[in-house]
């Protein structure tokens, strides 16, 4: 589903997925983080190889932990998933996700689906009486990796 254009799109506009069946969004975030992903290369070098290099082998692909922020609204939703995680309820421990980066008329261009990802950490909002700024809390999801349509 991936849509080129020669100019590139704006970082601005998407949506975050999280129901097993993607029919729905929890709510909007204003940032979404750690979308990336590292193949570890080990040296090998055998003692009777003719060159003084060691060879390079493809070893395990990383996700990075992904952070989504959002203000907060007075749902408990993250909550709620992140308690029953903590609690040991395998049964609703993983959910599959997609982040959708959208174009200017709110179409969808590119979709990061993320799968099997269960909350590991989840931050409340900083509060301070002298300041004028959104509440925002910050739900940290470990997963098993990520393709991209």
């Amino acid at each position: 589903m991936a849509v080129f254009r020669e100019i590139p799109y704006g970082r601005f506009n998407f949506l975050v997925q999280i129901n097993d069946d993607g029919s729905g969004v929890i709510a909007g975030f204003s940032e979404v983080t750690g979308l990336d992903a590292n193949i570890c290369v080990t040296e090998y070098r055998a003692g009777n190889y003719r060159r003084n290099t060691p060879i390079k082998v493809t070893g395990l692909t990383h996700y990075t932990n992904i952070h989504l922020k959002r203000g907060i609204l007075g749902s408990l939703d993250l909550y709620e998933w992140f308690d029953k995680v903590s609690k040991g309820d395998i049964d609703d421990a993983t959910k599959d996700i997609s982040i959708i980066l959208l174009n200017e008329e709110r179409d969808e261009v590119l979709r990061w689906n993320i799968y099997r990802a269960r909350p590991v950490a989840l931050q409340g909002t900083r509060l301070e009486a002298e300041h004028c700024a959104v509440a925002i809390e910050e739900l940290v999801l470990a997963h098993e990796g990520f393709d991209l349509s």
